[in-house]
């Protein structure tokens, strides 16, 4: 670790009155080291994972982290704040303050050492040194695990015999202390005062009782301090209780698994997570503490007692959400919109290479074999070689088949989402309804919610013991899928086939002035969050209009794609034109930003609008809004789900449809540009030095 800490990167006069100064503070030092590329940027990074989870701890502790492609090696700045800095710990401001920079394709090695640092920082002597030191160099040393260094001086030499005259001493009381104990022992025997012996029952007093056990898993979204800082809280509990605890990091530097053997011994499991626990199965069945990692740090002691008391009432818990944590038990401020959000997502992010797959192979199907390839006879019993008519048709049915499970993997992974594994069988089989009873894309979101919920209150019922390896593999699923079954065939399913049917019928008619105005609003949402839960969402909207293809279907589908390509286009564009008013990385994003948006990823200007969200985001909206409306405005349509420009001939007016995307890019670079150019940059973003920067400053 002795390159991740040094002198200079240590301020024990921490004048910053707020964690956002903090932190520019002890940024400013890696980037004077040429640690930290693009202060701004990387700041960005920081801003957003606070944006997560506040990253204040008990204790007075503030450890701001994250992964970002702004910084070239491991670092680590600590920096010590007599007033105290809030960083939204429970017990109040935080008076040490480390920063932890990590690039965003760090090394297991580095990590590993950066995960030792976070545990030690639960240790009371190792935050105490670091209040006592009075210099630079000692509290790097401290950091990196070594002897601080020091002057050799007369004082230090009397110090150092009064430590070994005092380690003497220590020795000789623990003799005398020992010899005491064997007379006393010896005289108990000899002179028969005390118990009368009883052999037997001494081997069994001596045998220990077998210890309460219990195994562990720690994560974070970075992955790089609370999920090792909750580990080592963990244990240490464990250890004043009495407890056995084994704990699994899942954490950036990769996980080693618990030892089943392990797993299938303990008595009790406390997940404390906010990411995804991987292989969650592992841990069906057992008594279960499901929160977020911050109370893994700071309630370690509380979550032991908590699964104890299950252990003790028989409550058994299946495993939550593989996809988010969404079923936590104590996660502050998490809302039922938040969760039914992550549920949904986890259905449309499954989905996606189904639509992505399917999607276009059945569209080059029809660019291949023309418009009544669909009329094609199988070609199980039917195919020659030699003809293209014969491979356009594979490639539609094998299209069609993929496409088909669209509806189901929707559905299934929604109740995923939302229940685990046992929500699998229901959900896929409610989604199936759904394509049964012609609901389409609305009938597979009731599906997968309802097998969710209909197997999360089964798992809420206490059965006899007998039963509980059975439930997540048999009871459940059983259960679920009769119920589901039941509720879309007879239940929900038509009233919701009838809205898709009238769904479709508006589609079919749209045109004039409402389809530009559907056009600008899907456009806007595709900008808005860049692939996050708004984008999906207008994205979902467009490829639930492909199960039941008509003329306005195929028009959503074409303007949410040209909309979607234009933030990352537009960003290229930007950096192109004025590459001084962006900074060397953002001017290296803009490279592959063209690559990104022609191949219909609107994530390539997320980098950008972490940086300058006020600026960007809008700016892409305003360009989207304007290609969404002007593609629905020239009629183009698409039967392809993604792509980009490389699905081009399959675009009905497709020179139209290029222009529309060309327009709204134009509409976005100018006003990204316009806006930027409307303040100046700090010094720090034009480069290292006027030596190895020669462009002219930015007018303010």
């Amino acid at each position: 670790m002795s390159d991740m800490i040094t002198a200079d990167l240590v301020d024990l006069d921490l004048a910053a009155q707020t964690k956002q100064e903090a932190s520019r503070s002890l940024a400013a030092r890696m980037a004077a080291l040429g640690r930290v590329t693009d202060l701004d940027g990387f700041l960005a990074d920081v801003a957003a994972r606070e944006a997560q989870m506040p990253t204040g701890l008990d204790g007075g502790i503030g450890i701001p982290h994250c992964r970002s492609t702004h910084v070239t090696e491991p670092t680590l700045a600590f920096g010590r704040a007599a007033h105290g800095i809030d960083f939204g710990a429970a017990d109040g401001p935080a008076d040490l303050v480390f920063l932890i920079a990590a690039p965003a394709g760090a090394d297991d090695a580095h990590l590993a050492i950066l995960s030792s640092l976070a545990r030690s920082l639960m240790d009371p002597d190792f935050t105490a040194a670091l209040r006592a030191t009075a210099s630079a160099a000692e509290a790097a040393a401290v950091l990196r695990g070594e002897e601080p260094p020091a002057e050799a001086g007369p004082a230090d030499a009397d110090r150092a015999a009064d430590a070994d005259r005092a380690a003497d001493a220590d020795r000789a009381a623990d003799a005398d202390r020992a010899a005491d104990t064997g007379r006393a022992a010896a005289g108990t025997a000899m002179t028969g005062t005390g118990p009368a012996p009883n052999t037997t029952a001494a081997r069994a007093d001596t045998t220990p009782a077998t210890p309460f056990r219990i195994v562990a898993v720690t994560s974070c979204p970075t992955g790089i301090a609370h999920t090792y800082m909750a580990a080592e809280a963990l244990e240490q509990a464990g250890r004043d209780a009495g407890v056995e605890v084994s704990v699994e990091t899942q954490g950036s530097a990769g996980f080693a698994r618990l030892d089943p053997a392990v797993i299938a011994a303990a008595d009790g499991v406390i997940l404390a997570h906010d990411v995804a626990v991987r292989e969650k199965e592992r841990f069906a069945g057992k008594p279960t503490v499901d929160v977020g990692v911050k109370a893994g740090v700071n309630r370690a002691a509380q979550l032991i007692a908590e699964v104890r008391g299950k252990a003790a009432r028989g409550e058994t818990t299946a495993p939550a959400s593989p996809t988010a944590p969404v079923d936590r038990e104590g996660a502050p401020g998490e809302g039922y919109g938040a969760r039914l959000r992550a549920w949904l997502m986890s259905g449309v992010s499954y989905m996606v290479p189904f639509v992505a797959a399917g999607g276009l192979l059945i569209a080059l199907g029809f660019a291949i074999g023309g418009w009544d390839i669909d009329k094609a006879p199988s070609v199980a019993e039917h195919f020659a070689w030699g003809q293209a008519d014969s491979w356009a048709a594979l490639m539609f049915q094998i299209g069609g088949l993929a496409f088909g499970f669209l509806v189901p993997v929707l559905a299934g992974y929604i109740a995923y989402g939302m229940a685990d594994r046992p929500g699998l069988v229901p959900g896929f089989v409610g989604g199936a309804v759904a394509l049964t009873i012609d609901a389409g894309f609305l009938g597979g979101l009731a599906a997968g919610l309802l097998a969710g919920a209909v197997v999360r209150g089964v798992q809420r019922l206490r059965v006899p013991s007998v039963l509980r390896g059975i439930m997540p593999v048999v009871v459940i699923p059983l259960v679920a899928s009769a119920v589901v079954g039941f509720l879309m065939f007879l239940v929900v399913g038509k009233p919701i086939a009838a809205l898709q049917g009238a769904l479709t019928d508006w589609l079919s008619g749209l045109g004039g002035a409402n389809a530009v105005l559907l056009g600008a609003l899907l456009g806007l949402m595709m900008c808005f969050d860049l692939g996050g839960p708004v984008n999906k969402v207008a994205y979902a909207f467009a490829v639930g209009g492909l199960t039941t293809p008509n003329e306005g279907s195929l028009k959503v589908m074409a303007a949410v794609m040209a909309a979607g390509m234009v933030p990352p286009l537009a960003m290229a564009l930007a950096t192109t034109v004025r590459g001084r008013l962006f900074t060397r990385a953002e001017r290296e994003n803009g490279k592959a930003a063209w690559v990104l948006g022609a191949s219909f990823i609107s994530e390539g200007a997320i980098p950008f609008a972490a940086a300058d969200p006020l600026r960007v985001i809008p700016s892409a909206m305003a360009g989207g809004a304007v290609t969404g409306a002007l593609s629905m405005a020239f009629e183009a349509t698409l039967r392809a789900p993604h792509g980009g420009v490389f699905v081009v001939p399959l675009i009905g007016n497709p020179f139209p449809y290029l222009a529309a995307v060309l327009a709204g890019t134009v509409v976005s670079a100018a006003l990204v540009i316009a806006l930027k150019s409307t303040r100046k940059r700090p010094r720090a973003d034009r480069g290292p030095s006027p030596s190895t920067d020669r462009e002219a400053p930015v007018p303010a």
